[in-house]
């Protein structure tokens, strides 16, 4: 009898494991197909691409890469995830960090191909020895979307832990490149969305969590964010209370922008996932936005594949992506 109990509480110790890991695989591989749809149409007009939408992943285009190629939106995700593998260590993510740009560790094809402007500073502060919760740039017009392309693997770290703890967490690894409050406040808020899509409720009983638990927090934490909440009040204003108040997820596409300012990425991406039914819609769309593509397309992806699945992303997708097999692994 004693073998038989074991054996069961085994089984569902592996099944346990099993499940965690193809959360994690889920978002990963989200966040990389997302990304390597838009890496070949980076930059196009929305209105170019609505006469030439994206409809599968293509290659080459803007930066001369072969399909499947994603970019440092996703290098530096997998960069953190890996730091994640281990202790919890910031001097260890800003080496991963140093190591991706100086050395293409984490690269596609083994060379660092794009990389945005405060990224690029943040990481020559680490190199000259800054510490990593003061490297990123903290004023106002530093608020581009770096730290939210790559911070979903943070979220299987503190899904368990208090809200406060969380929030000083991603404080911290937004903090490394994007220091400004509103950048943490937006990998906030997706973190705590994405958690409640861990959890398993659906979408958009999992924006309404978040909107009352990211109110709840913010009301005790600082008068001084007011005006910077309000920045945020598409997503985190229910229509119930506030009746002028339009939701993200019923806006035009006519108001949504999808440049590299993060608070434009953030909506875009929530607008993109909460509009559509797949993960294939989800992505698409966000990439059809134009501008910013690769990051609409990963933090978009993120979600979606954390929500649908990789049983929902298209195999010949899948097939594309360069150096799944290490995602998996690192997954």
């Amino acid at each position: 009898m004693v073998i038989w109990e074991n054996l069961w509480w085994l089984n569902m110790w592996n099944y346990e494991i099993r499940v965690r890991m193809n959360k994690v695989q889920n978002a990963l591989l989200g966040l990389a197909v997302g990304d390597a749809l838009g890496v070949p149409v980076e930059f196009l007009s929305r209105e170019y691409l609505k006469v030439n939408p994206l409809k599968e992943m293509i290659g080459y285009g803007t930066h001369n890469q072969p399909s499947g190629t994603w970019s440092d939106d996703s290098s530096l995700a997998f960069c953190l995830a890996e730091m994640l593998c281990g202790k919890y260590d910031m001097k260890v993510l800003a080496t991963h960090f140093v190591n991706w740009y100086e050395h293409n560790h984490w690269t596609p094809h083994g060379e660092v191909f794009d990389i945005g402007i405060t990224n690029a500073n943040a990481i020559r502060q680490l190199e000259n020895g800054k510490s990593p919760v003061l490297a990123g740039m903290n004023d106002e017009s530093s608020n581009g979307n770096g730290s939210l392309m790559r911070i979903l693997p943070l979220l299987f770290y503190i899904k368990n832990k208090p809200i406060s703890e969380r929030f000083e967490l991603i404080n911290e690894v937004s903090c490394i490149t994007h220091g400004h409050i509103r950048s943490v406040i937006s990998c906030f808020i997706y973190l705590e969305f994405a958690l409640n899509l861990l959890k398993g409720l659906e979408k958009f009983e999992a924006l309404n969590q978040m909107q009352i638990t990211i109110n709840q927090f913010f009301t005790e934490f600082d008068f001084r964010l007011k005006n910077e909440l309000q920045l945020f009040h598409r997503l985190l204003e229910s229509p119930d209370k506030n009746a002028d108040t339009k939701p993200i997820f019923k806006c035009d596409e006519s108001e949504i922008q999808s440049s590299g300012y993060v608070l434009h990425t953030l909506e875009a991406s929530f607008w993109s996932f909460l509009t559509t039914n797949t993960y294939s819609e989800a992505v698409l769309k966000a990439v059809n936005l134009g501008s910013d593509t690769d990051t609409t397309g990963a933090v978009t992806g993120g979600l979606a594949g954390l929500y649908y699945g990789i049983e929902n992303i298209p195999e010949k997708w899948l097939n594309q992506i360069a150096r799944k097999d290490d995602i998996v692994q690192l997954s």
